[in-house]
């Protein structure tokens, strides 16, 4: 007998599921995709069907939709929606580096609750008040927003950090925005004084210009 319109397996059902989707740019965690209706065995049946993507624990995508550019970002901007890609993700994303992040580096407001994400790996950091919400920048990427530390604010945490990603990847980061067309020195150092690391940059700075 086949399925009513009522059954959550039901094709009815699957093709309004995956109209949700659409509407919403076509990926969503399991518990938004509730919220707006969709019910969870409904999403087990489209990705057994093949219409969806799962491309994290809780994160689903419309199979039919091109192919994502930066997965992981993507992952990352729903499953931490509160959090921003930092350090050498953001130098990543800026063209600021040649390092290859093994784990996306995500900052989150010191005291927030840290994120349970198996995949894809995440490194977190905890920034506090006005470190933590200066410089963002909003990019729009397969479809999704994802907030990521602009170039000089994200110069200035890897210095603030160094001891983490390294003196020499702070340093080649630098150099290569010192270098760059956007460059701003008197950003670089707004946010350098904000971080509490201008003593440190501006030799660097002074050496470079």
């Amino acid at each position: 007998m086949a399925k009513s319109i009522r059954d959550p397996d039901g094709r009815d059902a699957l093709q309004r599921a995956a109209r949700v989707f659409r509407r919403h740019g076509g990926t969503l965690r399991t518990m938004q995709a509730v919220r707006l209706g969709v019910h969870p065995r409904t999403l087990y049946a489209m990705r057994e069907n093949g219409i969806l993507d799962q491309l994290a624990r809780g994160l689903y995508r419309l199979a039919d939709l091109p192919p994502l550019g930066t997965p992981d970002l993507v992952a990352v901007a729903k499953l931490v929606p509160a959090g921003v890609v930092c350090l050498i993700s953001a130098l990543s994303f800026h063209e600021l580096t040649t390092q290859i992040p093994h784990a996306v580096h995500v900052a989150i407001p010191r005291g927030a609750e840290t994120p349970r994400v198996d995949h894809p790996p995440l490194r977190v950091f905890r920034f506090g008040g006005e470190s933590f919400g200066a410089g963002i920048d909003e990019h729009e990427i397969d479809g999704v927003k994802i907030r990521i530390y602009g170039p000089a604010k994200t110069i200035a945490d890897c210095f603030k950090f160094r001891n983490v990603v390294g003196s020499d990847t702070a340093l080649e980061g630098l150099k290569l925005y010192l270098n760059s067309k956007h460059a701003s020195v008197d950003e670089l150092m707004r946010c350098a004084r904000m971080c509490r690391v201008a003593a440190v940059m501006r030799p660097y700075v002074e050496a470079l210009l």
